[in-house]
């Protein structure tokens, strides 16, 4: 009895713990709504150390005080599971994990009964044995054939020496008449996180429909190419691109320029396509 006592003491303490740590990021998230869509999922697992599939042996409701900054309708479990598979990371983990994950409650304040479920948790180390800290509150979804199949090539992506940066914004833009009348290129410089240059190019000739492609090099590669949908290079415009094109980055000095810069920023936009979420 003694054991169990000071147990079920380690493993408040521990909780306690691990929901100070969680509780800043608790309070950004917004309740998801449908199955996780590319963007979610590249969302979860970039930031993520480790992606991990674990079985879930037990849970404990945390009582409000100890669970700061959970959103209403949503209650902070304290979990321990079995570790099935570290699926993407580098980081040693054991057997058994210990973690915190928010989820939603049901009408009557009671959480979903998760034991022995499988799931996939995008997470970092806690920085002590067996502990884990998941990236978001939420960032832990329900293992399936399914849903393996869609994060190997994201994760396949993310590794790769050559994975696209992360966009950050518009650094330049600037659209240049040419000789002929409908005739004009516009090339557009990205601000990324790190060294690594990104370009869009716009080209328009008379009786043709515009072309643009993206240039990850240093050189503007007017035969570059719109990326495909739901890969890693769409993900990083397509979702980081800003809603409205900045005017101190519209360089051109002439009306007609200036808009023709705007025409072609809002032609890329709609070229992408929407970059949909399910979570925020």
């Amino acid at each position: 009895m003694a054991d169990m006592h000071h147990f079920t003491k380690f493993k408040l303490a521990l909780a306690a713990g691990l929901a100070m740590a969680a509780a800043p990021a608790a309070a950004q998230q917004a309740p998801a709504a449908g199955a996780p869509t590319y963007a979610d999922l590249v969302d979860l697992a970039d930031p993520a150390d480790l992606v991990i599939r674990a079985q879930i042996r037990e849970q404990a409701l945390l009582r409000p005080e100890r669970a700061p900054g959970v959103r209403p309708g949503y209650g902070r479990l304290y979990v321990e599971a079995r570790t099935l598979a570290l699926i993407s990371g580098s980081e040693p983990i054991g057997e058994s994990i210990r973690y915190l994950v928010d989820v939603p409650l049901d009408e009557d304040g009671d959480p979903p009964k998760l034991k022995k479920q499988e799931v996939v948790l995008f997470a970092r180390s806690a920085g002590r044995p067996g502990e884990i800290q998941l990236i978001a509150p939420t960032a832990q979804l329900r293992w399936s054939e399914a849903l393996a199949g869609r994060l190997r090539p994201i994760l396949a992506e993310l590794a790769a020496a050559d994975a696209p940066p992360s966009v950050l914004g518009v650094r330049d833009i600037l659209s240049m008449p040419g000789n002929l009348a409908g005739e004009s290129e516009t090339q557009m410089f990205l601000n990324t996180d790190g060294d690594g240059p990104v370009s869009i190019t716009v080209i328009r000739r008379p009786n043709m429909a515009p072309v643009w492609g993206v240039s990850w090099t240093e050189i503007v590669d007017q035969a570059a190419r719109p990326p495909s949908r739901d890969t890693l290079a769409w993900y990083r415009i397509a979702c980081f691109l800003p809603d409205d094109l900045p005017a101190e980055a519209n360089i051109a000095q002439d009306p007609a320029s200036r808009a023709q810069a705007e025409e072609d920023f809002r032609f890329v936009q709609q070229s992408l396509g929407p970059c949909r979420r399910n979570r925020s």
